[in-house]
């Protein structure tokens, strides 16, 4: 692991420290491809019908938890990319359980689904490979909060793993 990359406490906000604490000592390059194979595998496991089902009333299904995964690594890369570059502008929140809703995830074939995040994936591995290492420790303000470049790879990575737990432990 790279030092240099590993954000420092007050580099986010406290809402993002469970998805930090799953990657404190990981390779964050190697773990933004690897986990591709690892969502692949899940969902395929899971499958079409499965991936329908949800484990507790009120909860999302399957789908719709990768679409969220998709989402959220989307907004941080996205992010990621503003404070790299020198964004002075604070950027705002977004809300997931709208943005849950409105992907109409459920109507999606599971395959595009799981295609849709590898390469979603690929593009934010492809820009975090170009970043200058200098950008690595810029901060923005995002969601109100201040947020640095190298904490957004962390919480895109930790947010997947989060993820996946859950879906382990309870569908």
């Amino acid at each position: 692991m790279n030092d240099t990359l590993k954000p420092k406490v007050g580099e986010y906000a406290p809402y993002y420290e469970n998805y930090i604490k799953k990657v404190v000592n990981e390779d964050i390059e190697k773990l933004l491809l690897t986990q591709i194979q690892e969502v692949r595998n899940y969902f395929e496991a899971m499958g079409e019908e499965q991936s329908l089902k949800t484990y507790a009333e009120g909860k999302w299904t399957g789908k719709e938890v990768l679409s969220h995964i998709i989402d959220t690594d989307r907004v941080m890369t996205f992010r990621a990319l503003c404070f790299a570059r020198g964004e002075k502008s604070p950027l705002p929140s977004f809300d997931q359980d709208e943005y849950v809703a409105r992907s109409m995830a459920n109507a999606i074939p599971l395959n595009k689904l799981i295609e849709d995040f590898e390469f979603s994936r690929y593009a934010c591995h492809s820009m975090f490979k170009t970043l200058p290492i200098e950008s690595w420790s810029n901060i923005g303000v995002a969601s109100g909060f201040e947020v640095s470049v190298r904490a957004l790879f962390y919480i895109i990575t930790g947010h997947v793993a989060y993820h996946l737990e859950i879906l382990r432990e309870r569908y």
